[in-house]
């Protein structure tokens, strides 16, 4: 038996990440926040301000996250050539993106379990010092938001970092506004209802970026491409009569790797069904890694005989 096998490119070895394009934009965001980290956790704990802890809580995970998504990048980057390594290392990506989220969920348990106290017995917090550190931090969360924008539509590496930035300016927002009740009027709940609002805020986002790094790491097809679609399309090519076994998965963000197998007639030319299957992919899906098996009609029977 023998077979035609076609890939639409020469391998992932010199492929570039979608995050990879956005480090130089990422560092920026990292130095930055990290100044405004250590300015937030300085006066959180002079002032006693749950708000502010909770700001700076959410910007070191923003420092955190920043971090461990650039050293995924640089990993991925410096993975080919590795014998052992036939996809890289670009699923590191997408494992920081899970780390983040974990964190994220982490630090929202912690808030809402330190605001139960704060609320039996609300200590006394001075506005002036927590609005002038939270319009800091806010300066910074802007800088980081707008580096970081453009790239979180591209990589879902980038859009974890950018949905830590997001959520810590708009808790910056948040603690703004609780300095300024305090101060006007002294009302010590401001405080811990904002720390708990930031708390919330955050959950939601954070569960769909857990459940889209899952998505990749179980290898469901890309959200917005159809399996059965793809199928029928190649089905319906002239020198095709088949296609079995037809797997579509994320590898990273804007990394989309096929793989299947596709049936021709006794007369046909397996190289004509090939550069017609990778065409159509590469054209109409946007898929330019597939790895094509051309088999005749008889060769599928071994196929439909794995129990997989």
């Amino acid at each position: 038996m023998s077979h035609d096998h076609g890939h639409g490119h020469g391998g992932m070895s010199g492929a570039v990440s979608a995050s990879s394009r956005y480090l130089n934009r990422m560092a920026i965001s990292l130095a930055v926040l990290l100044v405004f980290l250590v300015l937030e956790v300085v006066v959180g704990l002079l002032s006693d301000s749950l708000a502010l802890l909770s700001d700076a809580a959410h910007m070191f995970t923003d420092v955190l996250g920043l971090g461990m998504a650039m050293a995924a990048i640089l990993a991925a980057r410096r993975s080919g050539g590795k014998a052992s390594r036939t996809f890289g290392l670009y699923r590191l990506e997408v494992l920081a993106a899970l780390a983040n989220a974990a964190l994220l969920f982490g630090v929202a348990g912690w808030i809402l379990y330190e605001a139960v106290g704060r609320f039996l017995d609300p200590p006394e917090v001075p506005g002036l010092p927590v609005m002038l550190t939270a319009a800091a931090g806010l300066g910074a969360n802007l800088v980081a938001f707008a580096l970081l924008r453009r790239g979180a539509q591209e990589s879902i590496n980038v859009r974890g970092a950018y949905l830590e930035v997001l959520a810590d300016t708009l808790g910056s927002l948040g603690v703004l506004l609780s300095g300024a009740v305090t101060l006007a009027f002294g009302w010590r709940y401001a405080d811990p209802i904002v720390g708990v609002a930031i708390g919330l805020f955050v959950l939601p986002r954070t569960a769909r970026l857990a459940a889209q790094a899952l998505r990749i790491l179980v290898q469901q097809a890309p959200r917005g491409l159809d399996v059965r679609a793809i199928e029928c399309d190649l089905e319906q090519l002239p020198a095709l009569t088949g296609v079995h076994d037809l797997h579509v998965w994320t590898l990273t963000s804007g990394m989309e790797v096929l793989t299947t197998h596709i049936c021709v007639g006794d007369g046909g030319e397996p190289s004509v069904a090939l550069d017609q299957a990778q065409q159509l992919l590469a054209e109409r899906y946007g898929i330019d890694h597939a790895t094509i098996q051309v088999e005749r009609p008889a060769d599928s029977q071994r196929c439909e005989e794995m129990s997989w």
